[in-house]
């Protein structure tokens, strides 16, 4: 039968690496552990290992926007040349490299720095964002009655869309009127901040009563397909501003949007429908008034297509007998229709003076009611532009007198009903 080997008493290994370690010289009297000696090793290599993964990848990870850091040797340090030529350990390379110079953050950035008063914003907010510039020409020719607009350029437009672009155009109105009978439109210019049309619109029938009292609304917007457009900024011109015959250069920083078409129109104020060119002429030969039908210009849109189906009609009122109405032929599919038609009414001159002469403009459809569209009175009850061109013609004759007229929503009550005399 086989023996079991005696055991002896445990021992730590400790004891043993310290006896091993006497036996390998580890000096007299000095006693040194193999964890001791593991633990100086590891010293002496923190000392030389400094580098977190932080300074590694040369960035400041605080939060904000990501900025490089000015000296990059500082945390590279290098083995300088050695004690006999001037250097140092790893502690001492820093100082004796020249550093890395860099670009300040702000510049490589393409940003401002704070010091300037600029900080980046997001377009979040109009309050602290810049809808960008818009540079055009306004001229007013008076002899022709028409208003040039020369939409030239923009400059730093808010980004709309998703790619930090936007698809920009201009629309024009004259306030206070109808937005929809006198707007202007520019062509769209795609994936641009910075757009260029050069284009030229003009409004025809511009009175000098338009010039006291009108306003030009110029607004730019972005074009969607997909959603409805967005607006990005507007200006708003008063014409008094403007000089006859002389253009006038803007270069406007663009406003946000102002909602005043009710206030500016008011409740007693009517819409306008458009404007009407006409012409009257009392003829001594022929004993009669001479109604010119010239044409019209920026009529309201009745269609779903955006267009109207105009034409004019005309009565002498007050029409006991009913034989006084004229119409013209109907222009299809245009809100600037021109007739060149004239009407012809016999009557004394001073049975003339206290008639009123009645303009009206319809959109003409098939199978069902005509629309109007707006209309003019003439005569001693009107007022503006309508009564004094009605004297013109009484007091001037055989004079054929041109004037432009603005088409309204309901005709004035001058119309119905005359004043004794």
């Amino acid at each position: 039968m086989a023996t079991r080997p005696v055991v002896g008493p445990w021992r730590p290994r400790k004891e043993g690496k310290q006896k091993r370690g006497l036996r390998a010289g580890a000096g007299a009297g000095a006693w040194v552990s193999r964890e001791d000696q593991g633990s100086c090793m590891r010293g002496r290599r923190s000392d030389r290992m400094t580098i977190n993964i932080q300074e590694h990848m040369a960035i400041n990870v605080c939060p904000g926007p990501i900025r490089p850091i000015r000296q990059i040797s500082d945390y590279f340090p290098r083995r300088g040349p050695g004690p006999e030529e001037g250097g140092g350990g790893f502690g001492e390379a820093s100082a004796g490299l020249a550093p890395l110079a860099l670009a300040p953050p702000a510049a490589l950035l393409g940003a401002t720095t704070p010091e300037e008063g600029a900080e980046v914003d997001s377009y979040d907010s109009d309050d602290t964002t810049a809808l960008g510039m818009l540079e055009f020409d306004l001229l007013y020719d008076q002899a022709s009655c028409t208003l040039h607009c020369s939409i030239l350029r923009a400059k730093g437009l808010k980004p709309m869309d998703f790619n930090g672009l936007a698809d920009p155009y201009v629309k024009l109105h004259l306030l206070p009127g109808a937005c929809k009978a006198n707007k202007l439109k520019t062509k769209t210019q795609r994936n641009t901040l910075n757009p260029v049309w050069n284009e030229d619109l003009m409004y025809s029938g511009i009175t000098d009563d338009d010039i006291t009292h009108k306003v030009l609304r110029i607004s730019v917007c972005d074009e969607d397909k997909l959603s409805h457009n967005e607006f990005i900024g507007e200006i708003r011109v008063p014409l008094r501003r403007l000089k006859p015959s002389q253009k006038k250069h803007f270069n406007i920083c663009l406003e946000r949007q102002v909602p005043l078409e009710q206030v500016e129109q008011g409740p007693g104020l009517l819409e306008e429908r458009g404007r009407i060119l006409l012409s009257l002429s009392y003829s001594s030969q022929r004993r009669g008034l001479l109604v010119g039908i010239v044409r019209c210009a920026h009529l309201a849109a009745m269609d779903v297509n955006g267009y109207s189906d105009p034409y004019v009609k005309t009565y002498l009122r007050p029409d006991v007998d009913k034989k006084s109405k004229h119409k013209t032929c109907v222009k299809k599919k245009t809100l600037n229709p021109e007739f060149n038609e004239e009407f012809f009414y016999e009557m004394e001159l001073s049975a003339l003076a206290t008639k009123t002469l009645e303009v009206t403009v319809w959109d003409y459809d098939i199978g069902k009611s005509n629309d109007f569209i707006g209309g003019v009175s003439l005569g001693p009850g009107a007022q503006g532009e309508a009564r004094k061109h009605w004297n013109e013609c009484l007091q001037q004759l055989d004079t054929a007198l041109e004037r432009w007229h603005t088409l309204t929503n309901e005709l004035p009550p001058a119309a119905g009903a005359l004043p004794s005399a």
